[in-house]
């Protein structure tokens, strides 16, 4: 009998893909949104047919008792969030409520229908100081400092507490800067490679870019949804650290992805002083150690991989327009 799963957040770019490999691993897919989306560019055709989608009001305990019920989920992923750091600042209130009480209303209802179902929350690694120097890992203190990070902090141990007194199979996966083509445009590399392909057909001239010196720890988003998985199927829940261990600057990414198609980034680049995050943090970096060792977690995706990933769509992106407008 297939197992059935529930996910937070599915037309996103983690949710959509954990979604393409619940279904090739037979799940019964269901998705929990927010509201009705007339395209969801992140979900072909064929994946919307294979899933179910259900709309609601996260606020309404009511409705989501109901649903949880009808569902009776296996497995639960809890991808759902305000997602951008930097607007964290400028609407804390509406953070707290999205990336919090949802989670606290979630693992409640959860619990209280079917208590033997498997829960994962994604956490940050804005959950931490951006003073840390060594590697971080699952004993690493917390220290976050944006609204963002707090509230992932506070989801984090509620998760706990229903973990460690409930005895509740809830997990905190820990998530590291992950990137792919369908990342957000809000985000600094969806904007290079989309500015790559633009320049290289002959639709933009200059890319304007902030500090990129700046220093991420960036894997690709496929590796750590399959991260998701594994730890949510575990007999004994647990908390991981999901990252690649190394650090990459924006200015690599940007000099592989302009080589890719054969330019030089330095002939476009302008950089823009006003596009400096206010409280950029310093390079944050993983010790995925647990991981690999207790879950023999191995990415298949390298940096250069993810450069050429990202790049290649957007430059299938803009054939596929110019063929359509012919």
């Amino acid at each position: 009998m297939s197992k059935v799963a529930l996910i937070t957040g599915i037309t996103g770019q983690d949710g959509s893909y954990l979604a393409e490999l619940l279904i090739k691993k037979k799940y019964k897919v269901h998705g929990l949104i927010r509201k009705k989306i007339k395209k969801i560019k992140n979900l072909n055709y064929t994946i919307q047919k294979k899933i179910k989608l259900h709309y609601l009001n996260f606020e309404n305990y009511k409705d989501l008792k109901k649903l949880i019920t009808k569902i009776n989920p296996d497995e639960v992923y809890h991808l759902a969030a305000q997602a951008y750091d930097g607007h964290s600042f400028e609407n804390e209130f509406y953070t707290f409520n999205t990336n919090l009480n949802f989670t606290h209303q979630f693992l409640s209802v959860i619990r209280k229908i079917n208590p033997k179902a498997n829960f994962f929350f994604a956490g940050s690694s804005e959950m931490y100081s951006k003073n840390i120097k060594q590697k971080i890992n699952e004993k690493t203190n917390f220290d976050p400092k944006s609204a963002y990070g707090i509230a992932k902090v506070a989801s984090h141990y509620l998760v706990k507490n229903y973990r460690d007194n409930y005895n509740f199979k809830a997990s905190t996966g820990i998530l590291f800067n992950h990137e792919s083509p369908r990342k957000d445009e809000k985000f600094v590399l969806k904007k290079i490679a989309k500015s790559v392909a633009r320049i290289k057909f002959g639709l933009q001239k200059k890319i304007f870019l902030g500090n990129i010196k700046s220093k991420r720890d960036w894997g690709h988003a496929k590796d750590y949804v399959y991260a998701m998985w594994l730890i949510n199927t575990q007999k004994k829940a647990s908390d991981y650290v999901i990252g690649t261990g190394k650090l990459n600057t924006v200015e690599n990414f940007l000099k592989k992805a302009f080589q890719y198609v054969g330019l030089n980034y330095k002939k476009y680049l302008k950089i823009d002083k006003k596009l400096f995050r206010k409280k950029d943090s310093n390079a944050r970096v993983a010790n995925p150690k647990k991981i690999q060792k207790n879950l023999k977690w191995k990415r298949k995706y390298n940096f250069e991989h993810l450069v050429k990933d990202m790049v290649e769509s957007e430059l299938n992106n803009l054939k596929f327009s110019s063929f359509n407008e012919k």
